[in-house]
């Protein structure tokens, strides 16, 4: 599943999986409890797609702060988001080495923990992005000759 389907709710713990949208109401279920509740457009509803994380360079997408704790977690839980905020902190700066700690709080920190082993304990962490790999000519295409600009002129000039 992408993030974008995975959203934050002001006012309400844990995440909340798209379900619909229907007149008026957005239609959620919980990751905790799987419960299907409506709620209303107006809330502050934010799509997981659409966090970043500070660092100094540049804001990184949390789809990619997942995908480096799961590379170094190996797939398997992180520290529990009620760790020491010393423990998040050296956690996260393992695998973002200019995490801007100014303008990262603990509490974005604990979010950031929470939400990682939701995902992973709900098997909705999205899969890392692989890149393509160009295609192989194939044999054929390979055996047979290629026609130049000049090929085709001449061939043109024998059937004058």
């Amino acid at each position: 599943m992408e993030l974008k389907n995975i959203l934050t709710i002001s006012g309400k713990s844990g995440l909340f999986k798209l379900v619909s949208s229907t007149g008026g109401k957005i239609i959620v279920e919980s990751l905790i409890d799987n419960k299907k509740q409506p709620v209303s457009p107006t809330a502050k509803i934010s799509s997981l797609e659409d966090i970043a994380i500070f660092t100094m360079e540049e804001d990184v997408p949390l789809a990619k702060v997942f995908e480096l704790m799961k590379a170094k977690t190996g797939g398997e839980a992180a520290p529990d988001s009620k760790s020491t905020p010393a423990t998040l902190r050296s956690f996260v700066s393992e695998i973002l080495p200019d995490l801007d700690h100014d303008r990262v709080y603990d509490s974005d920190l604990k979010k950031l923990f929470t939400w990682f082993n939701q995902l992973l304990a709900s098997g909705l962490l999205p899969e890392p992005e692989k890149a393509e790999k160009p295609k192989k000519a194939s044999k054929k295409k390979a055996a047979e000759p290629e026609v130049t600009a000049e090929a085709e002129e001449a061939s043109e000039e024998k059937e004058d």
